[in-house]
């Protein structure tokens, strides 16, 4: 490694950040809830949001979003559809509903629905995987930055930055604290919103409110290239389109951290605001990620510069922080990109970090290995999970199979394949019963990970109706209909809990 090649400014803005981001944490620790990390003291609407905002701004919204636009113009589309998408749905469908029945986690919510330890830990194991897939990207996207900060390779870079990310979980804990989620959204938006204000200004186009002039940087591009980025199936059929979208929609309603915020909050009322001021403020990223990608295209028109296929992808998740260079925004503000690209993966790293382990200690461990385990023991046990955990993830990330984005819509096509159906007709439909929803998680999961790990075996026909990142539209109908079918040719549940859907869950 040239010493040079590192970037010190980068390297300085962002151990600062982290160290005010630990400070407030630790001045305002709040005890958890349920061993998951879980704050159930109240925000304020706008501080609900703030914190759903945040949790959701990870590396796949504030690096994959800008990335993927760059890559397939308007087919990206699908994820700012879907990811937002999925809230309105969750708001309509779920959200009251599951804040009045009163749970705090979704191994909670299965196991006091459907009154099975069995249906418990099955959702438990697929709140690991979750988080496991969801991390994979989020450590692309924190080794992608670190090299260019460093200047050395990508495995090197992923590798120290696991080793922070590590550092900065055993330092701070989980750091359930009221402000920090609302410090780092503020932090996210403004570096992200900051930045591209310059970009459009050195490009010669309005600068106020970029998001309004990236149609113009559109129309500046030459015909043949403004064709490829902007004609709606240039990189995938309808199908594939809607697919994508709904898979993202309905894996967002069925996200464990996202459904999260609905136990947590103290009525529900809360509830629903908090998710209308979240969309709000996810909303600002991602009117602002397609301008990023657009200015890219607008910046290579202008010089000449022509990337092939491969190239694009390899340069597609750092797009941000290659736009401020590519047009030449002052250093400090190119340095901004980046370290808000790695706050957004920490927060979100460190937060399934906790609660995969938390999952693992308290639904898995304790129950099945060590029902005798004290709190302190259990403890032990989830820091040692941490642990093992993120081992696996730098493993997996050494080598990832696909751009940031890609791979988390994998993680949403899991939730959407299993937990969405389950909390929908656990919810609405009162025969559902633990051998139901156990039949329909195990056909869920094997749905979520057949054309991912045995693709290059099967039929491309089935790959084409069944796409890795986008199985859920034909995975989430055909899993409700196992759930049915199962549950109607098996006992019912007790009268005590479908007494308590009527006059709980469905009462205003």
């Amino acid at each position: 490694m040239a010493f040079s090649s590192i970037k010190f400014l980068p390297i300085c803005v962002l151990f600062g950040v982290l160290a005010l981001s630990l400070l407030v944490g630790l001045a305002n620790r709040r005890n958890f809830r349920g061993g998951y990390g879980i704050d159930g003291r109240p925000m304020g609407h706008p501080g609900i949001g703030a914190a759903i905002a945040s949790n959701w701004m990870s590396a796949a919204s504030f690096l994959g979003i800008a990335g993927v636009f760059f890559v397939q113009g308007y087919f990206a589309f699908a994820y700012i559809l879907g990811w937002t998408g999925g809230y309105v749905l969750l708001l309509v469908l779920m959200g009251g509903q599951l804040r009045r029945f009163g749970k705090y986690t979704a191994p909670d919510f299965v196991e006091a629905r459907f009154e099975s330890s069995g249906a418990r830990i099955c959702s438990a194991a697929i709140t690991i995987l979750i988080s496991l897939i969801y991390c994979v990207a989020q450590y692309k996207g924190i080794g992608l930055i670190f090299a260019w900060i460093l200047g050395v390779d990508y495995t090197g870079a992923l590798i120290f930055g696991a080793v922070v990310v590590m550092s900065y979980l055993i330092i701070g804990g989980a750091l359930g604290a009221k402000k920090n989620p609302q410090l780092h959204y503020l932090l996210l938006i403004f570096s992200f919103v900051i930045p591209l204000m310059f970009v459009a200004k050195k490009l010669g186009y309005s600068w106020l409110v970029p998001q309004f002039s990236y149609g113009s940087a559109l129309r500046d591009l030459p015909p043949q290239m403004a064709e490829q980025y902007l004609f709606p199936w240039t990189f995938g059929t309808p199908y594939q389109w809607i697919a994508l979208s709904v898979t993202l929609m309905v894996g967002t309603a069925g996200l464990p951290h996202v459904l999260s915020r609905f136990y947590t909050v103290s009525n529900n009322r809360d509830a629903r605001w908090g998710v209308v001021w979240g969309l709000f403020f996810i909303g600002l990223l991602y009117w602002s990620a397609p301008a990023f990608g657009a200015f890219a295209k607008t910046w290579q028109a202008r010089t000449g510069t022509e990337l092939d296929p491969e190239q694009a992808r390899a340069v597609a998740d750092l797009i941000i922080v290659k736009a401020g260079e590519w047009v030449g925004i002052p250093d400090f503000l190119v340095a901004l990109l980046a370290v808000g690209g790695i706050l957004a993966a920490f927060s979100t790293v460190t937060g399934l970090l906790v609660t995969g382990a938390g999952a693992f200690a308290y639904d898995i461990y304790f129950r099945l290995i060590n029902p005798r385990a004290s709190e302190k023991h259990l403890v032990k046990v989830a820091k040692g999970v941490t642990l093992i955990m993120a081992l696996l993830i730098v493993v997996v990330a050494a080598n990832p199979p696909g751009l940031i984005a890609e791979i988390t819509a994998v993680a949403f096509a899991l939730a959407g394949n299993t937990l969405f159906p389950v909390f929908l007709l656990g919810i609405w439909w009162d025969r559902t019963n633990s051998h139901g929803v156990i039949a329909g998680m195990i056909v869920g999961i094997i749905l979520t990970f057949l054309p991912v790990l045995f693709g290059h075996l099967l039929p491309v026909a089935f790959i084409s109706w069944l796409p890795p990142t986008s199985s859920a539209l034909i995975g989430a109908p055909l899993v409700i209909l196992v759930i049915i079918v199962v549950s109607l040719f098996t006992p019912p549940p007790s009268e005590a809990v479908r007494r308590f859907l009527v006059e709980k869950v469905h009462s205003p």
